[in-house]
């Protein structure tokens, strides 16, 4: 798959169309893939964490999640095709679990999001199998307990369902590197790191309306509604300030 790597993180270039084709083909082994789907805030913070950078450039499908980032691979002239939600590929992995009957674990949110989520799922999506479900703040690795009786106990409902599809949704980089300490673990066939997915199914959160999907700024939208979540937008002019006058910024 062909990429290009921004501050040092891989991002595939790859189209919603040509990544469900990947994710098809992952469906098809039987060893687990991982999705990872970086925004413009988490290529800013692997620029600082190695260990994330390293977990990212080691997926094998890096999808580009952030305006931010189809925005810098212009700029410096290796453009990337489109941009692909985490969202947007769930939602069509989930219609490609409906056709072919797939089977999908839910992993994060808070104490009954997961289940409200494979409720919506089920709703619109009769064939989807929704074999288990958990809420992401049982005691783990990702909050630093790596072992905890909690931890395992999960690890092993997600085994004994038998997944073909993963959802796991903690936030970054908490989910990334979950996945990717117990991807030798884990007894399913892909794992996708998917933020706040389970939150918009179970109509805990509301997706931005089209017209800011369309243009990119879906990012000012959650800004308007969560003025707190200033603090963390701060890195989006910082990221294009260093992408327009730093030099090897895309590769």
């Amino acid at each position: 798959m062909e990429n290009i790597k921004i501050f040092g993180t891989r991002v595939d270039k790859v189209t919603l169309e040509k990544a469900i084709e990947k994710v098809e083909e992952f469906l098809q082994g039987n060893k687990l893939k991982t999705i990872y789907t970086p925004n413009t805030e988490i290529i800013m913070a692997a620029k600082e964490d190695e260990d994330l950078k390293e977990i990212l450039n080691n997926g094998d499908m890096i999808i580009p999640d952030g305006i931010g980032l189809i925005y810098a691979s212009k700029i410096k002239k290796r453009p990337l095709p489109e941009r692909v939600t985490g969202f947007d590929l769930s939602m069509k992995m989930i219609e490609l679990a409906n056709r072919k009957g797939y089977s999908i674990f839910l992993l994060g949110g808070e104490e009954g999001v997961a289940k409200k989520a494979g409720e919506t799922i089920i709703k619109n999506n009769p064939n989807v199998r929704i074999v288990g479900y958990n809420n992401g703040y049982f005691k783990g690795a990702h909050i630093g307990l790596e072992g905890h009786e909690e931890e395992l106990e999960v690890l092993d409902n997600i085994n004994k369902a038998n997944p073909d599809i993963l959802f796991v949704g903690f936030g970054a980089p908490k989910q990334e590197k979950w996945i990717d300490l117990y991807k030798d673990r884990l007894n399913c066939k892909v794992a996708i790191g998917n933020g706040g997915t389970m939150d918009i199914l179970a109509g805990k959160v509301k997706r931005a309306p089209e017209i800011y999907q369309r243009l990119g700024l879906e990012w000012f939208y959650r800004l308007v509604k969560e003025p707190s979540r200033i603090k963390r937008q701060i890195v989006l002019p910082k990221f294009m300030l260093k992408v327009i006058f730093g030099k090897n910024v895309v590769e």
